[in-house]
């Protein structure tokens, strides 16, 4: 099972992958040969049934058998870091007060989290933006800064990236990613693949080079700190052929659209994403790790490119060292895990793209599937149109108006490539004396420091400053919703006029309210076309035949005289470009002085503070309050449509003074001018439950005219605020359960949309499709997720308050996938019954559901059991 390999002069014991399969590795994708590795090498005695599921897959190309998965390391960010805190000291403070160690609950594999989800963009097209943002950052969150740093004072293994060193995924790719790392156990020194799972959707971007990821929600996440794997059912994989090459002036975000718009149609739910065939080599690793960034866009847990040249080529790029990409390439080919492009593994199904077929496209207005041509942006808006044209003001921002222009996000400023398109765009349009319109808010968010270094020795950091796209921040900022303020052009003319404004950003989500609270629309696209729809101001346009702007001599420019040349883009790229960058870069961003001075306790006990109102102690960090399984009849507290994501669910956007949350917090004495964003008030559930449902764009379809944020309450046809209607169900000791239609619960991974919806008391969440993550969250709150059966749709059901539905989910007959009956009671009429099938996928979940959610079935283990070790 296990061979010898010597690197070097070092010699490594390693897991003869091609030895235990023989002549079956041809045809085996490469997800499961690591995988494979990772049971046969952590799975003591099951690792005999696990190779058996996963060689029994290749003769059917399906198995409902389960593996268990334990990972190398996590990932977090700072939202999901603080919960995720939270939950442990909650549970630390409950172990003390049960007559347990509170020391034992500490992490068994390594911890890194960045801290990226937090900074705004609050200054803007001035030289002083960065340093008044980051300084804004450190004033908002200056407490939850030092509950993360309690975090790395008493836990073992915990590490946290201060502000300022980038986004959690670029972090991954350019500097604490290995593609394969040694690992001593037993007495020996194994060499193994680089895995991991990361707390946030978009991990898998480092599938990219090469490296198995993908994301889970942050309870998953806690339950593999103390040493649990991560349990799954043999996954199918679909394999997407590629062929050719992108065409001259294609980039690596168009590709993404279109893959992310073809797999959509796919039902990929808890599947796996491969790309295969001769087109792989014909992309970069920054390429790649575009398209592999939007796999919780495109629906899969991963979009995985094996190891080959281009991984190791990367790997010297960014300064890992020759020694190192040795070891990985030498290890790589060895262990049967280096990419072989004229095989074709066994997939469940294939897809065949030719990359030469690419053109530039964007994606919106609403969902980033949603791809259209760069040309039709007027026609993508027509339908949303406030008002008729009268509407419209000379010189000022009408229908269309970009009031957002954003080169933010992993997705696209990870890749180099993008960003210095973007600025030689900016320099083209400069040397016109072009300009943005005025009511634009720019801005450039790199996910690296190291962008800051090659932009500026190429010359282009100067000209994308020119533009007001000038660095305000190395986070997430718009692509989380951190927009700060519209400009007042913009907010004038939405409140005398009832404009539609839109953004344009190279993020990954454009959800309405996503990118800005205000604003509904938003087109996805690459760095450089971002800068143009800043200078056209407008969306309302053909913005590849229509004049973007007009110079000094007037003439008409378009973009077409803007657009940089691929070869162009590449020999700028390639002069500016030193491997020594990312080692100083982010060495100096993780030397902040700032950071270090931040005071922090170093107790084993979180001592916790009664007036805080960002760290509170959750109800739910305990050994539980029973399990929600069973039978029952609940009122239906929300009904909802269909593509219901988690911001609409737990938003991460500004904190509204006059909703139920800022309210709390004014009661508190927090300030209503800086009441800070969602996402920074994580640590305090009293708060997160209040701004549940609150998106404007949200119905209840319990009713009409319903407010988002509440609901009609059973026999008084009262409309209540979701929390104070949930309390009053709870004290009259009634049932509640929620009901959703399509796709509920996609987009980010944030597990609060979970703890929020088990604050309300939910037993049950009845869907017509959940999103995977989502759907791990639930349970892992111990919450049931059922799927409708196709005939079944919340519209159709026509629920109201007061009728019942008659759940059967008794504790001994919930199984994987199994059909649990449901009966519609409604006063006067006819039952309706029908049945659902559990969203269940192993019996590890149905051991969560049976404790009551996974931090109770932790505590209860840690409580009672030795520590496990790995």
């Amino acid at each position: 099972m296990h061979a010898n390999i010597e690197i070097d002069g070092v010699s490594f014991d390693f897991i003869d992958v091609p030895a235990v399969v023989g002549e079956a590795l041809v045809r085996m994708p490469y997800i499961h040969r690591i995988l494979l590795e990772n049971v046969l090498r952590t799975a003591g005695g099951d690792a005999a049934r696990a190779k058996a599921a996963m060689m029994g897959w290749l003769k059917t190309g399906s198995s409902d058998a389960e593996i268990p998965f334990l990972p190398n390391r996590v990932l977090m960010h700072d939202t999901t870091c603080g919960p995720a805190l939270v939950d442990i000291a909650g549970m630390r403070s409950c172990l003390a007060e049960a007559g347990g160690d509170p020391a034992r609950l500490n992490p068994v594999v390594p911890v890194d989290v960045s801290t990226d989800h937090s900074v705004a963009v609050d200054a803007f097209g001035e030289p002083f933006a960065l340093k008044h943002n980051m300084k804004r950052e450190y004033e908002r969150n200056a407490e939850r800064y030092s509950f993360m740093k309690w975090g790395t004072n008493t836990l073992t293994g915990f590490r946290v990236h201060p502000p300022g060193t980038g986004i959690m995924h670029t972090l991954n790719l350019e500097r604490l990613a290995t593609i394969a790392t040694s690992h001593r156990q037993g007495g020996r020194l194994w060499a193994i693949p680089d895995t991991l799972i990361g707390t946030d959707s978009h991990t898998p971007m480092i599938n990219g080079i090469g490296v198995l990821a993908w994301g889970v929600g942050g309870l998953e996440a806690e339950s593999v700190f103390f040493g649990m794997p991560v349990t799954l059912r043999v996954p199918d994989v679909v394999g997407v052929r590629l062929t050719g090459a992108l065409k001259k002036g294609v980039l690596a975000t168009d590709l993404a659209l279109l893959v992310t718009h073809l797999l959509r149609q796919i039902d990929l739910q808890d599947k796996f994403v491969e790309f295969h065939g001769p087109g792989v080599s014909n992309l970069t690793a920054g390429d790649r790790a575009v398209v592999a960034n939007m796999a919780p866009e495109f629906g899969a847990n991963s979009g995985y490119f094996p190891i080959d040249r281009q991984s190791i080529d990367y790997l010297l790029r960014t300064g890992r060292g020759e020694g190192h990409a040795r070891f990985v390439e030498r290890y790589a080919k060895r262990a049967g895990l280096w990419f072989d492009p004229s095989t074709d593994p066994c997939y469940t199904s294939t897809l065949a793209l030719d990359l030469g077929s690419v053109e530039p496209s964007l994606a919106g207005p609403r969902r980033p599937q949603d791809r259209i041509a760069v040309s039709e942006t007027r026609l993508a808006i027509r339908g949303m149109k406030k008002r008729c044209d009268k509407s419209t003001k000379q010189g000022a921002p009408n229908d269309g108006a970009v009031a957002i222009a954003a080169i933010t996000s992993c997705t696209n400023t990870s890749d180099p490539r993008l960003l210095v398109a973007a600025g030689l765009l900016a320099r083209k349009a400069r040397a016109w004396g072009l300009r943005p319109a005025p009511w634009v808010k720019t801005s450039l968010a790199p996910g690296s420091p190291t962008a800051e270094r090659y932009l500026a020795r190429a010359g282009l950091l100067e000209d994308l400053e020119a533009l007001g796209f000038g660095i305000v921040g190395y986070g997430c900022t718009s692509c989380i919703g951190n927009s700060g303020s519209l400009t007042e052009p913009i907010a004038e003319a939405m409140t005398e006029r009832g404009i539609l404004p839109v953004a344009v950003l190279s993020g990954n989500r454009n959800f309405p309210g996503r990118v800005h609270p205000q604003l509904e629309a938003a087109f996805l696209a690459p760095p450089p076309m971002v800068v143009a729809f800043a200078l056209a101001g407008t969306v309302a346009l053909d913005i590849l035949r229509d004049p973007i702007g007009t110079s000094a001599d007037g003439t008409a420019v378009t973009l077409s005289m803007l657009w940089p040349d691929a070869c162009e883009i590449d020999a700028t790229l390639l002069a500016a470009s030193d491997a020594n960058d990312f080692s100083l870069a982010y060495d100096a961003a993780e030397a902040s002085r700032t950071w270090k001075e931040l005071p922090a306790p170093g107790t084993t006990l979180f001592p916790w503070d009664e007036g805080s109102t960002y760290i509170r102690r959750p109800p739910f960090a305990s050994f539980g309050e029973g399990i929600r399984l069973g039978t029952y009849e609940a009122h239906p507290i929300l009904v909802l449509g269909d593509d219901i994501t988690t911001d609409h669910i737990s938003p991460a956007g500004a904190i509204p003074a006059n909703g139920a949350a800022g309210r709390h917090l004014i009661e508190r004495g927090e300030d209503p001018k800086n009441l800070n964003v969602f996402s920074s008030r994580r640590g305090n559930w009293e708060v997160m439950v209040r701004g549940l449902f609150t998106n404007k764009t949200v119905g209840n379809l319990l009713a009409t005219g319903i407010a988002p944020g509440s609901t009609v309450y059973a026999g008084s046809e009262k409309v209540l605020p979701l929390w104070d209607a949930a309390q009053r169900y709870k004290a009259e000791g009634k049932s509640v359960v929620l009901v959703a239609g399509e796709r509920y619960g996609m987009g980010s991974s944030r597990d609060w949309a979970a703890k929020g919806v088990a604050l309300l008391g939910v037993r049950a969440v009845l869907a017509s499709s959940f999103e995977r993550i989502h759907r791990s969250n639930l349970i892992g709150m111990g919450i049931l997720p059922l799927r409708f059966p196709p005939n079944v749709k919340p519209q159709t059901l026509e629920l109201r308050a007061n009728d019942l539905l008659a759940i059967h989910a008794d504790i001994d007959m919930v199984s994987p996938r199994c059909e649990i009956p449901v009966t519609v009671k409604r006063a006067n009429e006819p039952s309706m019954t029908f049945n659902t099938s559990a969203a269940i996928e192993t019996n590890a979940e149905i051991e969560i559901l049976r404790a009551g959610g996974i931090l109770s079935l932790i505590l209860k283990r840690c409580h009672a059991e030795v520590p496990q070790s790995r």
